[in-house]
């Protein structure tokens, strides 16, 4: 399980971004990275953005809009919308909860009320955004959760 001092988030289907491209009104905007991972730009049209990271992103639309429409194309990007989390079993409060940036197990359970008496507070399973199985993973104080993510708080036995 990563670590949330050493996790890098790549974007995803969901996710939504506010560009801000310096002198050019037309392009700036809020964007949202569709069901298969682009975002539609007026002028550029459709562009990859999921998998990539902000700084990646950032350089592509550079380089892009540079060569393309804008002379010395400046950006900034910023996530303003991550998908939701979500968290069920033995914790006070299961549902779904929003994601904010270095967010860990331990954050995500303490926004659900903290565990229940039944929870095994040593082992978590995780389900990561499109995957279909989960996933144990022993419980750490840095435990990262990703956007989309559903985490399990499962039962402990005496």
């Amino acid at each position: 399980m990563p670590n949330v001092d050493s996790l890098v988030y790549h974007l995803s289907p969901g996710d939504r971004l506010r560009f801000d491209v310096f002198r050019e009104d037309a392009l700036s905007g809020e964007y949202a990275i569709d069901d298969a991972g682009f975002i539609t730009l007026p002028l550029a049209g459709d562009v990859q953005a999921a998998g990539k990271t902000l700084a990646r992103l950032r350089q592509d639309l550079q380089t892009l809009f540079s060569r393309e429409y804008v002379r010395d194309a400046r950006i900034a990007i910023d996530v303003v919308g991550y998908r939701p989390i979500y968290i069920l079993g033995e914790v006070e409060k299961p549902g779904e909860y929003p994601y904010a940036e270095g967010m860990s197990v331990h954050g995500l359970v303490a926004k659900a009320g903290g565990f229940t008496y039944r929870a095994n507070e040593h082992v978590v399973y995780i389900r990561h955004g499109r995957e279909t199985e989960e996933t144990a993973y022993r419980l750490t104080s840095g435990a990262a959760v990703l956007p989309g993510d559903t985490v399990r708080v499962g039962q402990r036995y005496f």
